[in-house]
């Protein structure tokens, strides 16, 4: 594969070319740290929106009005919908495809699903590398929606400056939705399905947990949005607007992204790291380590100061 000309026409724009390099990233292709190198210098330009919530609560959908509102003002868009949670679908998730039918031929837009097949550090790495192409690609608006609710989704949803948590009524116990984590990445909370029963207190609950929890900087707002009527995306969108004017104004959206860049060079670290010790240990050099670890004749401790020794050259 010729690196330098998939980079070029991620550059330009090209949608194939975009395809080849999330393509290169699902993958942990050899070429990708090159693809990376090539393209890292043109990012920083696109405003990236993380969609999370429980299967059900109609993210897709949403994702799909935020879709028209975003080229209603012009902005180009970029949609990454993710699946932490199935090795074997490859992210082709037909049905984000046949929601957003609609925007599949604006050329303003550009809609991909993804998966981690072969990516040492999952999609918790993933993701930002292909959200890094979507940036290096001329998207405005990089749209990153997750398949479920659980730790890997929230650590997708990260990756994003505004991260949107989105409930339906009888969303059900707000405790659960606290383990998994939901509450503490959230931004902007979506009441969406806002037309039937059980909205009003869906938003009640959300309101109270606002209220008893620590004060905040930024308080997330609570809106209400159906995508049937096509009611509360305007609120949405102000409300997104909202929070980058915040994040701007504070010197946040820096600290965030300074933040979360050295997070994902931490984490790239660990895994090489987690990878070399594991090749040591399995090692016939080492093997005696193994062996005395087996029989608690060395601790964890002293067998990781061994390994980092090893590691170091020492």
């Amino acid at each position: 594969m010729d690196v330098a000309r998939v980079v070029e026409g991620v550059l330009e724009g090209e949608r194939r070319a975009v395809a080849r390099a999330i393509s290169m990233v699902e993958d942990g292709a050899d070429g990708l740290p090159e693809l990376i190198a090539g393209l890292n210098p043109r990012t920083g330009t696109a405003y990236t929106v993380g969609l999370t919530g429980s299967p059900g609560v109609g993210k897709s959908s949403l994702a799909a009005e935020l879709l028209t509102v975003a080229r209603r003002h012009d902005r180009t868009v970029a949609v990454l919908a993710v699946d932490p949670t199935s090795p074997f679908t490859g992210g082709a998730l037909l049905g984000d495809r046949l929601r957003m039918q609609s925007h599949a031929t604006d050329p303003g837009v550009f809609i991909r699903s993804m998966a981690s097949r072969g990516h040492l550090g999952g999609l918790a790495l993933a993701a930002p590398e292909a959200v890094r192409v979507l940036d290096a690609s001329g998207a405005d608006l990089v749209i990153v929606e997750t398949v479920g609710v659980g730790q890997a989704e929230v650590e997708v949803a990260t990756a994003a400056d505004t991260t949107l948590v989105v409930v339906a009524p009888g969303w059900g116990d707000a405790v659960q939705a606290s383990k998994a984590g939901i509450l503490e990445i959230a931004d902007v909370f979506v009441v969406n399905k806002a037309d039937r029963t059980g909205a009003d207190e869906a938003a009640r609950d959300l309101d109270v947990m606002l209220k008893m929890g620590p004060e905040m900087e930024w308080t997330p707002p609570v809106v209400r949005t159906s995508t049937q009527s096509h009611e509360g995306v305007d609120d949405l969108w102000e409300a997104i607007e909202g929070h980058r004017k915040h994040l701007e104004s504070s010197g946040e959206l820096e600290r965030r992204r300074r933040a979360r860049i050295l997070r994902e060079v931490e984490d790239m670290v660990s895994i090489r790291l987690r990878t070399r010790a594991a090749l040591l240990l399995e090692a016939g050099a080492l093997e005696s380590l193994a062996d005395d670890l087996v029989a608690r004749q060395v601790d964890p401790y002293r067998a990781t100061a061994i390994l980092l020794e090893r590691m170091e050259g020492r």
